[in-house]
């Protein structure tokens, strides 16, 4: 299983697509690993600078429709090779979505009002948070506080996360 915990990058914007994750003009890279330093190069968000806000992160905290766009696995291969193995949102693009527990990553839907708290509470703060996949629960914390929040995560994806991935959950099963 890989880590699903680490300090939280605060991406405040809705609709953000797998271009802008991954720039597609690096899709031609012949290595997942080659993608790592584009991360979130294309993203136009007031105040975030790829190159320094990525790096020591190991999970995004969002607004809605995380990931639209292409249809692309590398919108999760980038994310993992920087370390980020969950983005914690309102919700996600299908696609997005089955890609990253296919990868052994987690993606986590949390209600609006949630994800307001979370970013009034914890953005602009060294917020740490960890998930629990067995518990389905969700612990974010600073300096000041800690809090959960419970959520849903269906078996199979439970069994893929937990696996590490689609390839290795498929060698253990057939």
């Amino acid at each position: 299983m890989k880590n699903l915990s680490g300090k939280i990058l605060f991406l405040d914007r809705s609709d953000i697509n797998t271009d802008e994750i991954i720039p597609a003009k690096y899709l031609t890279e012949l290595s997942k690993e080659a993608l790592k330093p584009y991360c979130l190069e294309d993203l136009n968000l007031p105040g975030f600078n790829p190159a320094k806000d990525v790096q020591g992160k190991g999970a995004i905290v969002t607004r809605a429709n995380f990931g639209c766009g292409s249809s692309r696995e590398h919108a999760p291969w980038v994310l993992e090779y920087n370390n980020i193995n969950l983005v914690i949102a309102e919700n996600f693009a299908r696609i997005f979505r089955q890609n990253m527990f296919n990868c052994g990553m987690m993606c986590i839907e949390l209600p609006p009002e949630q994800i307001d708290e979370i970013f009034r509470v914890f953005a602009g703060t060294d917020a740490f948070c960890s998930a629990d996949p067995d518990k389905a629960v969700l612990t974010i914390s600073n300096d000041r506080e800690t809090r959960e929040y419970p959520f849903h995560l269906g078996s199979f994806d439970k069994a893929l996360v937990k696996a590490g991935g689609w390839i290795n959950y498929a060698d253990k099963k057939y």
